[in-house]
């Protein structure tokens, strides 16, 4: 490991809007985030394998009346995101570093309004890994709200066929879905969404540069 992820790692231990948390089933938090993380009583988003918490970020800034938890076990890059909120001032985002396998662990039934997955691995050679596998989507059932939303964006082919197969399959209510968010979809959307859609993770930056076309989805489970 680099001299420079160490530096990172010892960091964020100081930052007040990180959370480092062990594997296990108990969590002090769990079911107290609006009181004694975020300190007020916004509705939570999730963003799952958040990297360097561009979402989570820029989704602060655009909705200051909700609070936004990056979700990621990649120290180094969450350091990125969570200096940038702390440089901002945000007091509605906050970071969580564990691993997303144990994620029904830290919230409580309802606590969670809406979850974003943004360029998540697509895991080719193990579909139960997805983050919108049922396994996962079992797990997102124990704490997101009824009626709450899961925004898929991605550029992998393999990972949206399967999602779209999935919401098919269990018959999950779909408000949005496009095999080209930039493309004509974009007549359908209105302003406030286009701006949400030009946050750009550095993966999308990355992937959409080599040509790849970005997918997005949104369905209720």
């Amino acid at each position: 490991m680099g001299k420079d992820k160490l530096w990172r790692f010892s960091e964020i231990k100081r930052f007040t809007n990180v959370t480092e948390a062990p594997f296990s089933e108990t969590f002090p938090q769990k079911g107290k985030w609006k009181e004694e993380i975020f300190k007020n009583d916004k509705p939570i988003v999730l963003e799952l394998g958040c990297g360097k918490g561009e979402y989570a970020v820029g989704l602060g800034e655009m909705f200051p009346e909700k609070n936004f938890l990056g979700i990621d076990i990649k120290g180094n890059r969450i350091y990125i995101g969570a200096k940038k909120a702390l440089e901002k001032k945000m007091d509605n985002v906050q970071f969580l570093r564990t691993r997303v396998d144990f994620i029904e662990n830290f919230f409580e039934e309802g606590e969670i309004d809406e979850i974003w997955l943004t360029f998540s691995d697509p895991q080719p050679k193990k579909p139960r890994k997805r983050l919108t596998s049922p396994l996962f989507i079992s797990r997102y059932k124990n704490f997101l709200k009824k009626n709450g939303l899961i925004h898929v964006k991605t550029d992998s082919d393999i990972l949206f066929e399967y999602t779209e197969e999935q919401i098919k399959e269990e018959g999950y209510k779909c408000h949005a879905l496009t095999w080209d968010l930039y493309g004509s979809f974009q007549n359908k959307l209105t302003n406030s969404e286009k701006e949400i859609f030009n946050i750009k993770t550095h993966y999308e930056e990355l992937f959409a540069s080599k040509g790849s076309i970005i997918k997005y989805c949104c369905f209720e489970i």
